[in-house]
């Protein structure tokens, strides 16, 4: 990413005064629009990731997309972290070197693999190796209790939390978390920035005063630019008046802007 003095460390965008809303995108395109929108920050979305390339998401099919997605972004005016799923190995040195090879200023490293839970120590393992070769990047843990529908209580969050905290990590997300009287504790309980998805109907402002610091956009934007496209396509085919878009030219010359930094 290039440097500018000016511009927040990605951590420092976790203590605003209102949650970092991350968006996550898929390719090259949609990070580059977000950006363009005014985003400081954008993620990257296993789901998205590989359903572009033609992969379900998790089973760690979308290893070598991802990394080559964020080396693409490289020279985006903005912070980059990867969402690398469970570090698509099991074994720490291997999930650090993979990490380390990335160049972003954050991973997302989610607890659960194939479906299911691995233990807490396994995942603190991990998440301390990569703290080890990686000083600096902002090391988000994915607690997937919620997610998964595993033990899916405030209480068991806690306990896999306070692990990586202790391991280094610098923030824990907590994926299909929703209930205002839950995220509050949680994010009173966990002493470093806690993430979680978009909550329909829920502001951020209101995420925010339960104590919530981050708040990504997970792969909705991917699902919904899908719904978008043939809703444009199905519009045509009835006869109908599709939605309108960016013009062309705008949208080429946000892509000519992007590759000059290459």
């Amino acid at each position: 990413m290039p440097t500018d003095s000016r511009r927040p460390g990605f951590h420092d965008l976790h203590a605003g005064g209102r949650p970092l809303l991350l968006p996550n995108a898929w390719d090259v395109a949609s990070a580059v629009a977000f950006v363009d929108a005014g985003f400081p920050a954008v993620g990257t979305t296993s789901f998205g990731v590989g359903a572009a390339a033609g992969r379900p998401d998790g089973g760690r099919a979308s290893r070598d997309a991802t990394a080559a997605l964020v080396r693409a972004l490289a020279p985006l005016d903005a912070h980059v972290s990867a969402d690398v799923e469970d570090g698509y190995s099991d074994d720490p040195d291997e999930v650090a070197a993979y990490v380390a090879g990335l160049g972003c200023a954050g991973v997302n490293v989610e607890d659960g693999t194939d479906g299911r839970l691995v233990d807490p120590e396994v995942h603190a393992a991990k998440i301390a190796a990569i703290t080890g070769r990686c000083p600096g990047l902002f090391v988000n843990a994915r607690v997937d209790n919620y997610w998964l529908g595993a033990d899916a209580t405030v209480g068991a969050v806690l306990r896999r939390a306070e692990a990586y905290v202790a391991a280094g990590a610098d923030g824990i997300f907590v994926p299909g978390a929703t209930d205002p009287d839950e995220l509050r504790e949680l994010a009173a309980a966990i002493p470093v920035p806690v993430n979680v998805l978009a909550v329909p109907g829920r502001m951020l402002d209101e995420l925010g005063g339960l104590g919530i610091r981050r708040v990504s956009t997970g792969s909705l934007p991917y699902r919904a630019a899908l719904d978008a496209a043939v809703g444009v396509a199905t519009a045509i085919r009835g006869g109908g008046t599709p939605m309108s878009a960016t013009p062309y030219r705008d949208a080429q010359q946000a892509i000519v802007r992007f590759a000059r930094r290459t």
